[in-house]
């Protein structure tokens, strides 16, 4: 498939090749001990970490998920933004702070405080367990634009393939340098997929024959009994997975999935915990939900335009003489199919850096966050426990070791999402925020009990955990078959289940009751 790349596209991919062997030798200098390896010494710039946290939440999952929503749907996943704000500010108020004066590597240390470290650890786990199934929906998405660059297809095969390739690039570039590198590769991958979209608009306003007025008029009514595809806000009431982006769904569903990501997510939380105290990672959080809307809007857009070139022959047909341009692929191909295609030589290599860049993103993304809760809420403790002192050397080399392990997981994970998300035919923004909500579930209830009152008890902590994985799970279609006669069975957008889930882990933690010798199996835990 490379031979639909001309000698400009070639040059520019040996040249972003090099950009990266460079740069990652560079950042790769640092992270002696585990400060520096894991929370980047706490002196990263407030601008940078919140590049970082935008990379990290945007990424692969909005390269090909912001087209498909736009060529699918119209602008209301925009208004969760809403949602976004209510949440960052919950979490720079609440959970930072606390973060910042405990000293933590990890948001699950604060649980340690309230229940012990068997509560720390069985949080980071609920978080491993979670974040393999989102991060891994992530690289899949990733796989599915390699597939399409190397193969022209979105076959198994292909996308297996495209998901090793981007594994072993995404550890080899990461596995040194720390969180440190990740944060600088974050900025620079997250510059180039925006200045990636940003030619991809122009060329699609170029090529399509109408001026600006005209396309507005076309998307706000694209056809007979049509909906408008310029539509924001969507007050309507609907349970079902096509009203996950209505207000209702917004104030609920989505305010408790971003104060899960921002605060209770090791993968974003830890960009936040780099900075030199609270007040400026509060404020490089909050920044980076400001600079989501832009870039989001830049993804739906495309897809829009997408839909105006694909989607509406009379007025591409105005160019006199040239061929409509027709598509013949599945939906979650649109944006890769127009690439590969239609884009012109040299603005087509620089589209697939770009694509490259969100997919090492992407990977980059989990391969350090996960490490360092494996490393420091799992192995450092029972390394303690054993009796054994090591050195900062020794957990920096078991925190590499522990990424190698984290890339192996997130890339079977990736492999079957190929057949999840291919069976369920979920448009690829609802398929990534949809299977955070196996974690984020039980970590949200019992992060309120633990903040907001003095119940819950060790046992209850497990309990609530587990129930916030088994409720999402038994309200999954597929699941719901087997133990539900079909008149009974329902569809639940992933934020209601989100909703639900949530709000029995959280009733759940409170049934517990601390016991009174809880200062004493704190200290024996540790």
């Amino acid at each position: 498939m490379l031979a639909n790349y001309t000698l400009p596209d070639l040059m520019l991919f040996a040249f972003y090749g090099l950009l990266l062997v460079v740069s990652g030798w560079y950042f790769n200098r640092r992270a002696q001990n585990t400060s520096d390896y894991f929370l980047g010494g706490q002196a990263m710039p407030v601008w940078m970490v919140a590049m970082s946290v935008l990379a990290t939440s945007q990424s692969a999952a909005t390269f090909l998920g912001g087209p498909d929503q736009g060529y699918r749907g119209n602008l209301t996943y925009l208004a969760t933004n809403l949602g976004a704000f209510i949440a960052a500010f919950f979490v720079a108020r609440v959970l930072i702070p606390r973060f910042y004066q405990l000293k933590v590597f990890t948001v699950y240390e604060l649980l340690e405080t309230r229940f012990g470290a068997r509560a720390k650890q069985q949080a980071g786990l609920m978080y491993l367990f979670g974040r393999i199934f989102a991060s891994g929906a992530r690289l899949y998405m990733a796989a599915l634009a390699v597939a399409m660059i190397l193969y022209g297809n979105i076959a198994a095969s292909s996308v297996i393939t495209a998901t090793v390739l981007i594994s072993v690039i995404g550890l080899v570039y990461s596995i040194y340098g720390g969180i440190r590198t990740v944060i600088y590769s974050d900025v620079m991958q997250a510059f180039t997929y925006i200045g990636a979209a940003v030619a991809v608009i122009i060329a699609l306003l170029v090529a399509i024959p109408a001026d600006l007025p005209a396309i507005f008029e076309v998307l706000q009514n694209p056809g007979e009994g049509a909906p408008s595809k310029l539509k924001l806000f969507d007050g309507s009431i609907d349970f079902s997975p096509s009203g996950v982006f209505t207000l209702t769904s917004v104030f609920t569903g989505f305010v408790l999935l971003n104060i899960a990501a921002f605060g209770l997510d090791q993968d974003m939380t830890q960009r936040v915990l780099t900075c030199r105290n609270a007040q400026e990672g509060a404020k490089a959080m909050l920044w980076s939900v400001v600079m989501v809307i832009p870039v989001m809007l830049l993804f739906i857009v495309i897809g829009l335009l997408l839909y105006i070139y694909y989607q509406q022959p009379a007025l591409m047909a105005t160019n006199a003489g040239a061929p409509v341009p027709q598509f013949a692929g599945e939906p979650v191909t649109i944006f890769m199919y127009y690439v590969l295609t239609d884009l012109p030589a040299g603005l087509k290599g620089l589209v697939t850096i770009g694509i490259l860049a969100a997919a090492l993103s992407t990977l980059n993304s989990g391969l350090n966050s996960m490490s360092s809760v494996l490393i420091q809420d799992l192995y450092r403790p029972w390394k303690r426990k054993q009796g054994h002192t090591n050195s900062e050397h020794h957990f920096v080399n078991a925190g590499r070791v522990a990424m190698a392990l984290v890339a192996l997981a997130l890339a079977s994970m990736a492999c079957l999402c190929y057949y999840w998300q291919q069976y369920s035919d979920t448009p690829l923004l609802q398929f990534a925020l949809g299977v955070m909500v196996f974690s984020y579930s039980g970590l949200l209830g019992v992060y309120f009990i633990t903040l907001f009152t003095q119940r819950g008890s060790p046992a209850s902590v497990t309990a609530a955990l587990l129930c916030g994985f088994i409720i999402p799970l038994l309200l999954q279609p597929y699941v719901m078959s087997w133990y539900l006669p079909e008149t009974w069975q329902i569809t639940l957008g992933f934020t209601w289940q989100l909703v639900i889930g949530t709000l029995v882990a959280t009733l759940v933690c409170a049934a517990g009751q601390q016991p009174d010798n809880m200062p004493e199996i704190k200290a024996e835990a540790k």
